[in-house]
């Protein structure tokens, strides 16, 4: 029924693409509709409350733009999908980058876009383009399709699985004052231990912490020699200032101004040291994973 959803709506932005600026995307999530910040869009510094219009306008001035999201909720990936339309529509976009997308995926993402561009498609996108079962394609499929058919670059934005294996076994030493902070590092730490129900063994934890860092730290390199201007689509916690791929950016000497924007589900609390704005979704069942771990 999910999938069916975030189809129709995906058909719908497409049917009404010629008559101008698109409203956002009806909600597909289940929860949370009737909080009081369901749909809310906020301006952290000033604390303003913005139309999806105003928002958009905002960002299109930037040469680049982070956006930071929940994996598995279909909202948010109907909302990048309408951000990238609306972006486009006001600017030539330069570049849109994936932490979806592997390196070693790279020349398979550009051969899709030169045959989109000589009117073929593919039987199988998921073959083709080697996606990752990790990915749920009926989420991120939309999107994929969409910016395939674009006139600017889709790059990748992650790590290739050898890179994350070399690193587990000899850890980098990560350059920089922002992204090393102790506060930084402890904080990424706490989440790598909630996330895996406190079950890692504490000798692991440092090798995790490295392979989350240096996911940040190669999104921030991607970011610095990608065609402007720039969109990248990740988790939000790869996105947000106080933790990921900013903090890079300013280790790395960025000087170009840029935005974060994190999709969050009703009742997530964020602040202006996480984003520059917070959109405020639906949200997805919370699934107790640990609970089944422990049994």
């Amino acid at each position: 029924m999910r999938k069916t959803l975030l189809l129709c709506g995906v058909l719908l932005l497409a049917a009404c693409q010629s008559h101008g600026r698109l409203p956002p995307p009806a909600a597909l999530a289940p929860l949370a509709q009737d909080h009081p910040d369901f749909g809310m869009i906020k301006d952290l510094a000033t604390g303003e409350t913005l139309s999806a219009e105003e928002l958009v306008d905002r960002l299109a001035a930037l040469p680049r733009v982070l956006v930071g999201e929940r994996h598995d909720n279909p909202d948010h990936h109907a909302l990048q999908l309408w951000l990238s339309r609306e972006l486009s529509a006001r600017r030539p976009q330069g570049s849109v980058l994936m932490e979806m997308i592997n390196p070693d995926q790279q020349s398979r993402i550009e051969q899709a876009q030169r045959e989109r561009r000589a009117g073929r498609t593919q039987a199988d996108p998921t073959e083709s383009l080697a996606w990752q079962p990790g990915w749920s394609w009926s989420l991120y499929g939309p999107l994929v399709q969409h910016e395939l058919s674009q006139p600017y670059p889709l790059l990748a934005a992650n790590l290739d699985r050898a890179e994350i294996l070399d690193i587990y076994r000899k850890r980098p030493t990560l350059q920089g004052s922002a992204s090393t902070a102790s506060s930084v590092q402890q904080r990424l730490l706490a989440d790598i231990r909630q996330s895996h129900c406190d079950m890692l063994p504490e000798s692991q934890l440092p090798a995790m912490l490295a392979v989350q860092q240096q996911r940040d730290r190669r999104m921030a390199e991607a970011l610095l020699v990608a065609p402007q201007p720039s969109l990248l689509l990740a988790g939000a916690f790869h996105a947000r200032k106080d933790l990921g791929v900013p903090l890079h950016l300013a280790d790395l000497g960025a000087s170009a101004r840029q935005a974060v924007l994190i999709l969050a589900e009703a009742e997530q609390p964020v602040d202006a040291r996480m984003a520059d704005y917070v959109w405020y979704t639906a949200a997805m069942p919370q699934e107790d994973l640990c609970a089944s771990l422990r049994r």
